[in-house]
C-alpha cells in the first residue's frame, strides 16, 4: 500500500538525517577548537533561582559553591522557592542568608510552576529589575569555582540565553548513574559544543542555564509548565529568533539517579514531555525551518520528532492491512525485523559514542579505567530501556515527581 511505503520512506529519511547530523556534530567537535569567550568585566548583577522540595540534605552544598565563586559575591543574590516542603529546607536556607519564598500548592505541581511563583513574587516586589540576568539551578548541583566568571564572559559577548557544561558528581556509583551522566556529557561535548561551532542554537538543559532580564520581561517571568519546561523554554526562544549559547568552560555537576526505578520514572517524564513539546511547538518549528531557512529549527525538529509514535502507528497500520489482506504478513514481519536490526545497530553506535565521549572528556570524568570500560559495555542496556519507556510515554499520564538526593 502507498501509505505504508510513504511512512517507511519518511521514517528512513528522518532516521538517516538524524544519524548523519550526529556524526557531523562529533566530527566537527573533534577537529575544531571549542569556542572560548574573551575576558570581561565582572560588573553584572545576577539572581540565582532555585526550586527545592525537601532538599535540606544537599542545598547547603550548592549555596557553598555559589559563595566560593571567583565572581564578586556581592553581585550574586540567591533566591530559593521552597516548593511544598515538609522538611527544614526553608529554615536552613534562611539561616545561610539567602532569600526564601515558600509555596504551598498541591494542584499545580512541577518545577515550572515553582519558578513562575518565585519570579512573580520578585516582580510584584519590584526586585526583578535590579538584576541583569537570572541563573537556574537544581538543589543538588555543585559548581566549579569559575562558573559565574565564565558565564559572565559569554553574557558580555552578547548571548541573552546560555547553557553550560553538565557533568555529574556520581557517575561512578553504578551503571544507571553512569548511563545518565555519559548522556549529558555527550550532549555538552558533541552537541551543544558543535552547535556553537555551526553557529546554531543550543539546547538548554534542565539546570545550569541563564537568561537575561530582557528575556524574562518578554516572557513576563516564567511561563513554561510542560513536563520538560527546559525544552519548552528552548523551543520558545528559538521561535523568537534567539540564539541560545553554550559556555563549555562553565562546569556544573549534578546528581544522577542510582536506581533503575528512579531513572525510569525520570526518563518517562522526559519522554512524555518531548511529546508535549512536539505537539505544541512542532508545527511552528517546521514552519520556521521552511520559511526562515533556520537551521536551529531544523535541528530541533529532528530532536523532537516522535519516532516512537510513528513506529507504533506504522506497525499497527501494517498489521491491520495484513489482517484485511491488503498486504502479506510476511512483508510486515520483515519490516519489523528490519527496524529491530536498526535499533540494535543504533544502540551499538551509541556504545561507541559513549566510548568516544570517555576518551575525549577523560580529564572531566572521575572514575577508574576499569569502571569506565564496564560502563561503556552497560550503556546499550541503558539506551535500550528508552524503547519501552518511549512506548509507555505515548499512553501514560506521567507527572513530575521529586528525585531523592543524597548529596
Amino acid at each position: 500500500m502507498v501509505l505504508l511505503t510513504v511512512l517507511d520512506v519518511l521514517m528512513f529519511v528522518v532516521g538517516a538525517v538524524g544519524m548523519i547530523y550526529q556524526v557531523a556534530c562529533v566530527l566537527k567537535s573533534l577537529v575544531s577548537k571549542p569556542v572560548r569567550f574573551p575576558d570581561a568585566p565582572m560588573d553584572k548583577r545576577y539572581a540565582v533561582l532555585i526550586s527545592a522540595r525537601n532538599e535540606e540534605q544537599v542545598i547547603g552544598n550548592l549555596i557553598g559553591c555559589i559563595r566560593e565563586q571567583t565572581y564578586p559575591a556581592e553581585l550574586i543574590d540567591i533566591w530559593l522557592v521552597a516548593d511544598n516542603c515538609t522538611d527544614h529546607t526553608a529554615d536552613l536556607v534562611r539561616s545561610l542568608g539567602c532569600n526564601v519564598v515558600e509555596r504551598h500548592n498541591d494542584q499545580l505541581i512541577g518545577k515550572g510552576y515553582a519558578l513562575t511563583y518565585l519570579l512573580d513574587h520578585m516582580i510584584d516586589e519590584g526586585l526583578s529589575d535590579t538584576y541583569d540576568a537570572y541563573f537556574v539551578f537544581d538543589a543538588d548541583n555543585r559548581l566549579d569555582k569559575h562558573y559565574f566568571e565564565e558565564m559572565n564572559k559569554a553574557f558580555h559577548a552578547g548571548f541573552r540565553i546560555l547553557t553550560s557544561y553538565r557533568n555529574s558528581v556520581n557517575l561512578n556509583d553504578n551503571w544507571v548513574s553512569s548511563g545518565s551522566a555519559l548522556w549529558f556529557i555527550r550532549e555538552s561535548r558533541f552537541l551543544n559544543n558543535s552547535r556553537m561551532l555551526f553557529g546554531s542554537s543550543c539546547h538548554v538543559g534542565g539546570t545550569g542555564f541563564m537568561f537575561s532580564k530582557e528575556v524574562m520581561k518578554r516572557n513576563k517571568g516564567w511561563k513554561f509548565h510542560l513536563l520538560t519546561e527546559d525544552l519548552e523554554f528552548t523551543m520558545d526562544s528559538v521561535l523568537h529568533g534567539d540564539r541560545v549559547g553554550y559556555c563549555g568552560t562553565a562546569i556544573l555537576y549534578d546528581e544522577q539517579p542510582v536506581t533503575f526505578a528512579q531513572s525510569w520514572r525520570q526518563r518517562l517524564r522526559w519522554s512524555k514531555g518531548f511529546l508535549q513539546v512536539f505537539r505544541f511547538y512542532g508545527p511552528y518549528l517546521i514552519r520556521r525551518a521552511v520559511r526562515e531557512r533556520d537551521f536551529s529549527a531544523v535541528d530541533f525538529t529532528l530532536l523532537l520528532c516522535p519516532f516512537t509514535v510513528l513506529s507504533v502507528f506504522r506497525i499497527v497500520l501494517g498489521m491491520l492491512f495484513a489482517a484485511f489482506g491488503f498486504v502479506t504478513w510476511q512483508s510486515q514481519i520483515g519490516a519489523i525485523s528490519g527496524w529491530a536490526n536498526g535499533i540494535v545497530f543504533a544502540v551499538l553506535g551509541m556504545m561507541g559514542l559513549a566510548g568516544l565521549t570517555i576518551v575525549a572528556e577523560r580529564d572531566q570524568i572521575g572514575a577508574t579505567n576499569k569502571e569506565l570500560f564496564a560502563y561503556v559495555l552497560s550503556f546499550p542496556i541503558y539506551m535500550l530501556s528508552y524503547v519501552p519507556i518511549s512506548f509507555q510515554a505515548i499512553f501514560s499520564k506521567a507527572q513530575w515527581k521529586p528525585i531523592q538526593h543524597k548529596g
